[in-house]
């Protein structure tokens, strides 16, 4: 019956601002945008297959929200850090450890990165790994993650 997530919806504070930061930093694409109601829509991936909403709340304080951004794991590994740096975004891992590393949820296995938006809603670049998962390793390096792929 249910075959994914087809959309997230998330308040933001001002709307030209969240649109600017989905679309021009993160590089989605905006497929709807309504003033009257101010809201606004992209395209996450391929276009129709899954969808993020922005809605405006200028009165009081907006319900902060996770969720993440399905990414190959190899652009985790290799890229994520350098474009997050580069887009002036400070990131962390899930352990908030210091090391500004991508981490390894063992019990999937999946590889990921933690930053924010102009809001503070918590986002999170994951790419799922190829591999055992080993839900006792609890989070781990992507180092100690290769080093068990070859026991």
């Amino acid at each position: 019956m249910i075959k994914g997530l087809f959309e997230t919806h998330i308040e933001v504070k001002n709307l030209e601002k969240a649109i600017d930061f989905y679309q021009n930093t993160l590089g989605l694409e905006m497929c709807r945008t309504k003033d009257d109601r101010r809201l606004a829509f992209f395209w996450m991936g391929k276009e129709k297959q899954q969808m993020l909403g922005l809605w405006e709340k200028t009165n009081g304080d907006i319900a902060k929200r996770h969720f993440a951004f399905k990414c190959e794991p190899e652009w985790i590994i290799n890229e994520s850090v350098n474009f997050l740096k580069n887009k002036n975004l400070d990131f962390r891992n899930f352990l908030n450890d210091g090391s500004k590393r991508p981490m390894v949820f063992a019990w999937m296995p999946a590889i990921s990165i933690y930053f924010d938006d102009p809001d503070g809603n918590y986002l999170e670049f994951i790419g799922v790994l190829d591999g055992k998962a080993r839900p006792e390793k609890g989070i781990i390096s992507y180092d100690e993650f290769l080093e068990l792929e070859k026991k």
